[in-house]
This record gives C-alpha cells, structure tokens and sequence, in this order.
C-alpha cells in the first residue's frame, strides 16, 4: 500500500481502487456521434463521467479514499475543500460508509453542487475565494476536531481512484476494437489525468495523453513547456470553477510531466458551445469545466496531427446552475 506522506501511486494501486469502487461507481459506456466525428474530422469516442454518482469523476477518488480508512479514522471524520465536485464526491462516500464529513466551500459555489452536499448530509463551511485561504481553514477544523483531511487531487488515493477512468476506456476499447491514438482531459489539479496515465501507460501505451484547461488557468500548459511546476496569481475570471486551480499538484505534477504530450487552453464560450452541443448530439448535461476537453478536441487542437485518427474525449462533470446552461443553450439559438 502507498505510503500518503512519500510515495506516488502505481498502476498496481489503480486495480486495488477498482476493486474497491466495483458495485459502488457507476461504469460509464463510451458515446460517440457521427455529427461530431464529421465536425471534428476524426472518430471521437465520449466517457460520459457526467453520468457517474454525484455527476462528476471525483465520486471515484473520494470513495476508494474514505473506503481505504481504518475503522478509527472513519470515526474521526473527513473535512475536505472544493466548490463543489470533489465536494459532492466526499459527502456521498461519506454518507454510504457512514461517515461525517464537513466541506469548506467557496461563498459563490454552483448552487446545484451545494445542494447535493447538503442532500447527502454533510456540513458546509462557507469561505471567500479572494480573502479567505481554504487550505487554512480545512487545517483549523481538523486540528480541532481531529477530523482527517482529504485534498482534491495531491493524495495517492484519490490519483488511483480516478485513474479507474482511464482502466473503464482502456478495457471496453479493447472488448470493442477501438485503438485510442490520442486521450484528452480537462486539467484542474491534475488527480484526473494522472490516474488515467497511470492506467493507460499499462494498458494502452500507445494512446498519447492530452489535457485541456480555461485560458488564463493554463498552469499545466505553461508548467510543461518550462519544465517546472508554474504557478500564477490573480487570474482571469472563468465559467469552469470546477478546474480553477493556479499550480499543478506537488504529488500530481510528477505523473503527468512524464506523459503529458500537450495541454490546450480553452475560453468559456467554447466550453459553452460544447456544451450546448453534448447536450443534443450526445443527450448529456455538462458544466463548462467537465466541458473542456470536448472544447478543445471541437476547436481543431488534434487538426495538425494526422496520426491521431481516433480520440477519447473525457467528460468529467455535468453539475450546472440552470443559468449557465441557458447560456450555452443560447449560443445555439443565436
């Protein structure tokens, strides 16, 4: 087993999160549309992780993280930080496994996602993004409560649980015939595409990975082409508060600094069009970051390589205020 304080995860690590999550997440067939292959000039399959428990990826990191616990530190209880998936993902694991779980979320967190919190019962804590520091708080509630923290992305098992992503793509590909040239993702912290590396370096070693993330937040983008984790400060505001994130993960960088082959950046009303799009070719519901890398993948970022003939396309979450998913609506109609 991984040692949390020192040890980057393994593929090894990703099987023993599948079996953990067997019976618990929910398997995600992959979609495809031959609108979007003719729009895209290539096959282009979809893992609709916007169909998965909570409706987002991040229900399988937190659950094969609370389940991995001792009977003691399930008595202690969770606290964890997010605006809303993650979030989401810990109070559902929380509430199966009989756990109590506080969340320290951002005042303007989606309105869906606070109220999938509070349905599965778990306490929020609110803070201000631009005066507040979520990290502290989370350390303040733990230190007085005992209670034992769960990141977003920077912990072993969280990696393996969302690597079981890319070991459900590699395994139907094969039962189907498909051969994924290329795999792209959308990039917050960087948990989701280093779990699904981990997967696909064993799996299907010849799939190139890619990420995607929102122009202004391309920390991944500009960290691979300097070599080095880069981070930045007072960015642009975004649609897809899901990925905001300023630096990639300390324990996450590592992973996807070896099999990044490169990040693209998208802008809101891409994210917006593509979601308008899934939601009549592919009769899914995304949020503008579980957006991302259908926005890249549709704005022509594999174009220049005639090598990638066959894509996978993750969709990572669908939890959207009905206001931001009337704008993409719109976008169509206008």
């Amino acid at each position: 087993m991984v040692d949390l304080n020192t040890a980057l995860p393994t593929y090894d690590d990703v099987a023993r999160a599948a079996k953990r999550l067997k019976g618990h997440a929910y398997a995600t067939p992959l979609l495809n549309s031959p609108v979007i292959d003719a729009m895209v000039g290539k096959q282009v399959w979809f893992k609709p992780e916007c169909n998965q428990k909570v409706g987002a990826f991040k229900y399988r990191g937190a659950y094969n993280r609370l389940s991995a616990m001792s009977a003691v530190e399930r008595a202690k209880g969770v606290v964890a930080y997010s605006s809303g998936n993650h979030a989401q993902g810990i109070s559902r694991s929380a509430k199966e496994l009989g756990m109590s779980a506080v969340i320290v979320m951002p005042t303007n967190a989606p309105k869906v996602k606070v109220a999938g919190v509070l349905a599965d019962g778990a306490k929020i804590i609110t803070y201000d993004r631009m005066s507040e520091s979520r990290e502290d708080i989370a350390d303040e509630i733990s230190q007085r409560e005992g209670r034992i923290i769960v990141p977003s992305y920077d912990d072993p098992y969280i990696i393996a649980g969302q690597g079981t992503v890319g070991l459900e793509v590699a395994f139907e590909a094969q039962e189907r015939g498909i051969v994924f040239d290329a795999l792209i993702t959308c990039m917050g912290g960087g948990g989701l595409c280093a779990g699904i590396s981990l997967a696909m370096e064993e799996l299907s070693l010849r799939t190139k990975i890619f990420g995607a993330e929102p122009s202004g937040y391309n920390d991944h983008q500009l960290s691979l082409r300097a070599g080095k984790r880069v981070g930045f400060t007072n960015p642009p505001k975004t649609l897809c508060e899901a990925i905001m994130t300023p630096i990639p993960g300390e324990m996450t960088w590592p992973i996807n600094a070896k099999r990044l082959s490169g990040v693209y950046d998208v802008t809101d009303t891409e994210c917006l069009m593509s979601m308008a799009i899934a939601k009549i070719e592919l009769g899914v519901t995304l949020e503008p970051g579980g957006a991302a890398a259908m926005a890249a993948t549709l704005k022509g970022s594999f174009s220049s390589q005639p090598t990638v003939k066959t894509i996978c396309v993750i969709l990572s979450g669908g939890n959207v205020d009905p206001e931001i998913s009337a704008q993409a609506d719109a976008l169509l109609k206008g």
